[in-house]
């Protein structure tokens, strides 16, 4: 992991997010049928918010991300 933090005008900044998505009910859907098209809607969607994604996993019921937020 990177221990780097950044900086805007005035400040210096390193936030972390440790992030949980969960199916309802705990499903086991997300290797079946949507495994293919989670990451790229992922890194879409974070690169559109100006979210760096520091790591993810895909689990047989669950997702865990941990992302780079800026303060703004």
């Amino acid at each position: 992991m990177s221990n780097k933090s950044y900086s805007l005008s005035h400040t210096k900044w390193m936030c972390k997010y440790h992030i949980v998505f969960i199916p309802k009910y705990r499903r086991k859907v997300i290797y079946n049928q949507y495994r293919s098209s989670l990451g790229e809607i992922f890194r879409r969607l974070c690169e559109y918010k100006g979210v760096k994604i520091i790591e993810g996993y895909l689990m047989p019921d669950h997702v865990h991300m941990l992302v780079s937020i800026p303060p703004k």
